[in-house]
C-alpha cells in the first residue's frame, strides 16, 4: 500500500502543487528517478479489486498529505507514520473516518 500511496502523493505534489520532480523527491525523501517512475505508473502496485473499496480514502489521505508537504507543515516521516497507522485499520473490523488519522 505504501508505494501506491507514495505514487498518489507524488502525482499530487506535481499536479496540484506545481512542484518539480526534484522538489517532490526531496519532500518524499527519494530520488527524482523514483518520482518519474511513480508519475509514469512504473512503480507502485497496480490497483486491484481488493483495494478498490479503500482507494478513495487512500487518495484523500494522499491529497491531504501532499498539501501539507507542499506547505512545509509536515515531513515525509510523519506522513508515513500516520499512513501506516491509517492503513492498518483496513485490516481491522469496523469503519474508520479519515479525520481520525489527520496529519
Amino acid at each position: 500500500m505504501l508505494p501506491l500511496f507514495r505514487s498518489y502523493v507524488a502525482k499530487e505534489l506535481l499536479g496540484a502543487h506545481n512542484l518539480t520532480q526534484m522538489e517532490a523527491a526531496q519532500k518524499l525523501q527519494t530520488t527524482q528517478a523514483a518520482i518519474s517512475q511513480y508519475v509514469n505508473s512504473k512503480r507502485a502496485i497496480r490497483r486491484t479489486e481488493t483495494i478498490d473499496s479503500t482507494l478513495p480514502k487512500i487518495q484523500a489521505f494522499a491529497a491531504n498529505a501532499a498539501e501539507r508537504l507542499a506547505k512545509g507543515e509536515t515531513n515525509w516521516r510523519e506522513v508515513t507514520t500516520k499512513f501506516c497507522i491509517f492503513c492498518s485499520t483496513f485490516f481491522e473490523d469496523g469503519v474508520h473516518d479519515l479525520e481520525d488519522y489527520a496529519i
